[in-house]
């Protein structure tokens, strides 16, 4: 896997090697800091991976948000200490089969948040959105 960065004045044009870009700056401006990106990649890896499980458990998802937040350390290097990830999900879906969906993701398949630990310490919370479902 390869990753490529162009200084761009006050940020890096950062892309893979198929082309998608994201802007990779100090986050004052416009662009995702470095450390933004850690929480968008815990979130977007836990997420594909809970998208697929669900899937395979036949169950329902309609939508999916989720909301990540960092404590980094005081001190350099200033890692992060404590992630909260929240998932909002969408559809008629049994809460013990969700919970078991995050579960295997972030203990078993998510890379992003086992590199992450045990430095970080991750947790979560998840809330159903459904019209009559098993919630």
């Amino acid at each position: 896997m390869d990753v490529n960065l162009k200084l761009n004045g006050a940020w890096f044009d950062a892309a893979n090697a198929k082309g998608a870009k994201i802007k990779l700056g100090t986050g004052q401006e416009d662009g995702v800091s470095p450390m933004e990106a850690v929480l968008m990649a815990a979130g977007g890896c836990s997420g594909i991976d809970i998208v697929s499980i669900l899937e395979k458990m036949r169950q329902p998802l309609e939508g999916l948000e989720i909301i990540v937040s960092g404590q980094r350390r005081e001190n350099y290097p200033k890692y992060f200490q404590d992630i909260f990830i929240k998932y909002v999900l969408t559809g008629r879906l049994d809460a013990d089969k969700v919970q078991r969906a995050i579960d295997l993701s972030l203990e078993k398949y998510c890379s992003v948040t086992n590199g992450l630990e045990p430095k970080a310490k991750i947790t979560y919370e998840f809330v159903i959105n459904n019209e009559g479902g098993f919630s």
